[in-house]
C-alpha cells in the first residue's frame, strides 16, 4: 500500500504544480518553441511552485514517518503533501496575469494528459522503490512534465483541430453571399478591425472576431459559435507568430477583401527577419480573388512596397492614395481625440473620433476606404467614425482619482506603437510619467530597440519608471545618453511599486504590461 500511496500523492502533487506552466503554454498559443522561451525568461515563477511542493512533501513525509508511533502517520504525511499541492494551485491562480489561464476544452484535455503523465512517472519511481525521489523530483520538474503531456496529446489535438476547421469552413461555405474581410499587419490589426466594425455597421450586419481572437482556432471558434445566417459581413483579424499562420487562416476564411495595416519589427524571435514578416503578411494578398480587393496603408515603407507587388485589385490608403483616392487632410490630434477631413477628391466630409494619435488616423482611413469600397457614402462613413472608441488597453484614457490622467497602452508591445504613444503623451500638459518594462520577443535586435525606447522616453517624458532591472537596463542606458535626470529615473521590480512615483496632476502612460507574463 505504501508505494501506491506515494504514487498517487506524487502524481497528483506534480499535476497541481503546473498551473503557471499551463498558463504559459496557452499564452504561447500552444507552441513548444514559445513555451520554452517563456520558461527560460520566467524560470523562477514557473519552477518555484513545484520546488515548494516538493520540499513541503519531503518534509511532511519524513517528519511523519519519523514519528512511527502508528501505521497511519505516513499516510498523514502524504495527505499533508497533497494539501500543500492544492494550496500551491490556489496561490498560482492568484498571481497577476495579463491573460489568465482560461479552461478551454483543449486545456481540460491537456489537464487529463498531464495527470496521466504525472501518474505514470510517479508509478515508475514509486513502484521501483524510489519513494523520496518521486516525492522530491516530480513536482520540481512539473513544467517539463507539462511539455511531455502536450507532446503526448499532440496527435489527438491535431485531429480535433482538423475536425473543428472543417466544420467552420462548411459553415462559411453555407453563406455564399457573406462578405469576408481579412485584416493583418504587425500592429494596428485589432484597432482597425473595431474601426471597420463601427463604420460598416452603418449599412451592414457585421460580425468581427472579438478581442485578439486572431489565430486559426480562435477564428474557428468564432465562426462555429457566433456566426448567424443574418450576418452580412464577417471580419477576421489574422495574427501570425510563425510562418504559415496567415496561409492557414486564409484557407479557413477565404477572404474576398483584405486590409494591411502595417509591417514592422514584431515577433522577430520567431520570424527571425523582417523579410520573413513581409512574406508572411503577403499571404493575405495572395489569397484575394479577382472579384475582391486589397487595401494597403500608405506608410511610405514596406506596406507601400507590398502594394506595388500585389497582383490583385488594390487600393492605397493615405497621403499618396491610389485606387479609390480616399485620403485625409487637415488632420488635428490632441488629448481630446482626432479630427480630419475625409475626401475622395470630389466630395469631402469632416470626421471626428475619440481615438488618440496620428497613427490611428491611418488605421481609421483604412477602414473608411474599405467602407467606400463596399458602397458606403462619405456621410455614413463619418457617422461610423464618430462611434469609434479606443480599444481596451490601447491608448485608452482611464478615469483615475487624485487628479491623475492615465493613458493605458498596456497591450502594446512593439517599437512603432510605443513611439506613437510617447508622441501622444508629449501633447498632454503637466508632469508626464512613463511606466514600462520595455519589449520582448524581438530576438537579437531587442537590446537595440530597448535603447532607442529610452532615447524616445527622454524626449517625451519627465519621469521614467522601469519595471525589471535586468531587462530594462538598455532603456536606462538610452535615457542617460540623452541626459535624462537620474533623480527622475526609477527602476522597480513590481508594477504596483510605480504608485509611489505618481502625484496629483500627473499624466501617466502605461506602456506594455508584460511583467505579468515575463518576469525576471
Amino acid at each position: 500500500m505504501i508505494p501506491f500511496a506515494f504514487w498517487l500523492a506524487c502524481g497528483l502533487s506534480s499535476a497541481l504544480s503546473c498551473r503557471v506552466a499551463l498558463q504559459y503554454f496557452q499564452l504561447e498559443s500552444y507552441q513548444f518553441g514559445g513555451y520554452f522561451r517563456t520558461l527560460q525568461r520566467n524560470w523562477l515563477r514557473a519552477f518555484l511552485p513545484g520546488f515548494a511542493v516538493a520540499l513541503w512533501g519531503c518534509a511532511a513525509v519524513t517528519l511523519c514517518a519519523s514519528l512511527a508511533f502508528a501505521d497511519w502517520t505516513l499516510w498523514m504525511g502524504l495527505a499533508i503533501t497533497l494539501a500543500g499541492a492544492v494550496a500551491a494551485w490556489v496561490l498560482q491562480r492568484r498571481l497577476p496575469a495579463k491573460k489568465p489561464l482560461v479552461f478551454t476544452a483543449r486545456v481540460k484535455r491537456l489537464c487529463l494528459w498531464l495527470l496521466a503523465v504525472c501518474l505514470g512517472a510517479s508509478a515508475a519511481l514509486a513502484f521501483g522503490g524510489r519513494l523520496l525521489t518521486a516525492c522530491l523530483l516530480l513536482p520540481a520538474l512539473a513544467p517539463l512534465l507539462r511539455a511531455a503531456a502536450a507532446l503526448a496529446a499532440l496527435p489527438l489535438e491535431k485531429f480535433v483541430q482538423h475536425l473543428y476547421l472543417r466544420d467552420a469552413m462548411k459553415r462559411l461555405d453555407a453563406m455564399p453571399d457573406l462578405i469576408k474581410i481579412g485584416i493583418t499587419g504587425s500592429y494596428g490589426k485589432t484597432s482597425a478591425k473595431f474601426m471597420l466594425e463601427a463604420i460598416l455597421s452603418e449599412k451592414y450586419r457585421v460580425l468581427v472576431t472579438p478581442g485578439s481572437f486572431n489565430t486559426s482556432m480562435g477564428v474557428t471558434r468564432v465562426v462555429r459559435e457566433r456566426l448567424c445566417p443574418d450576418h452580412q459581413v464577417f471580419v477576421a483579424e489574422m495574427g501570425a507568430r510563425h510562418m504559415g499562420d496567415i496561409r492557414l487562416l486564409c484557407k479557413l476564411v477565404r477572404p474576398r477583401y483584405g486590409m494591411l495595416t502595417s509591417i514592422g519589427p514584431q515577433h522577430l524571435e520567431t520570424f527571425r527577419s523582417q523579410e520573413n514578416i513581409c512574406r508572411e503578411k503577403f499571404e493575405l494578398v495572395r489569397a484575394i480573388p479577382e472579384n475582391g480587393a486589397m487595401v494597403f496603408a500608405d506608410d511610405g515603407g514596406l506596406c507601400a512596397q507590398l502594394y506595388e507587388r500585389a497582383a490583385c485589385p488594390k487600393h492605397l490608403s493615405g497621403e499618396h492614395a491610389a485606387g479609390l483616392g480616399l485620403s485625409a487632410r487637415d488632420i488635428e490630434v490632441g488629448p481630446w481625440g482626432s479630427r480630419f477631413v475625409l475626401t475622395d477628391g470630389k466630395e469631402s466630409v469632416t470626421c471626428q473620433t475619440r481615438v488618440l494619435g496620428a497613427h490611428n488616423i491611418s488605421n481609421l482611413l483604412l477602414a473608411c476606404t474599405m467602407g467606400r469600397l463596399l458602397g458606403m457614402d462619405l456621410p455614413s462613413i463619418a457617422r461610423g467614425a464618430a462611434r469609434v472608441r479606443p480599444v481596451e488597453h490601447r491608448l485608452e484614457i482611464l478615469p483615475s482619482g487624485g487628479g491623475v490622467t492615465v493613458i493605458d497602452d498596456a497591450f502594446n508591445a512593439n517599437p512603432v506603437g510605443a513611439k506613437a504613444a510617447l508622441e501622444i503623451l508629449r501633447e498632454f500638459p503637466g508632469r508626464r510619467v512613463v511606466v514600462t518594462p520595455g519589449f520582448v520577443e524581438l530576438g537579437a535586435q531587442e537590446e537595440a530597440f530597448q535603447y532607442a525606447l529610452g532615447e524616445q522616453i527622454a524626449q517625451c517624458a519627465d519621469v521614467a519608471v522601469l519595471v525589471g532591472k535586468r531587462h530594462t537596463a538598455p532603456i536606462a542606458q538610452g535615457l542617460r545618453s540623452k541626459g535624462f535626470a537620474e533623480e527622475n529615473l526609477h527602476v522597480i521590480s513590481d508594477l504596483a511599486q510605480s504608485a509611489q512615483f505618481i502625484r496629483p496632476g500627473d499624466v501617466v502612460l502605461y506602456e506594455n504590461d508584460l511583467p505579468d507574463n515575463y518576469q525576471e
